[in-house]
C-alpha cells in the first residue's frame, strides 16, 4: 500500500474528475464541493471536498472511502 501525498483541494478534485466524477452544484455549500459519480459495480456516490491548501490525510482518506477508490487506484489518477 503506497503512501498518500499532502494534496491540495484542486489536486483531489482533479483526481475525481479522472475517476469519472462530476461537480454536483447543488450539493456542495460555502467551502465545500460536492462530486457525483458511480463506483465499479455501478453504485452511485457522493464525494465532499473541503476547499483546503493541504487536506489532512484523515479528510483524504474519508474522500477515497466516499469515492470507492483504494490507495492505489487514486494515486494512478493523480
Amino acid at each position: 500500500m503506497s503512501k498518500l501525498p499532502a494534496l491540495s483541494s484542486e489536486e483531489v478534485i482533479g483526481a475525481l474528475r479522472r475517476a469519472g466524477f462530476r461537480y454536483a452544484p447543488k450539493r456542495g455549500k460555502g467551502s465545500h464541493s460536492a462530486f457525483v459519480g458511480t463506483d465499479r459495480a455501478g453504485r452511485i456516490r457522493l464525494v465532499i471536498v473541503p476547499k483546503r491548501k493541504a487536506v489532512p490525510i484523515g479528510t483524504l482518506l474519508s474522500i477515497l472511502e466516499q469515492a470507492g477508490l483504494s490507495r492505489d487506484e487514486f494515486l494512478d489518477l493523480l
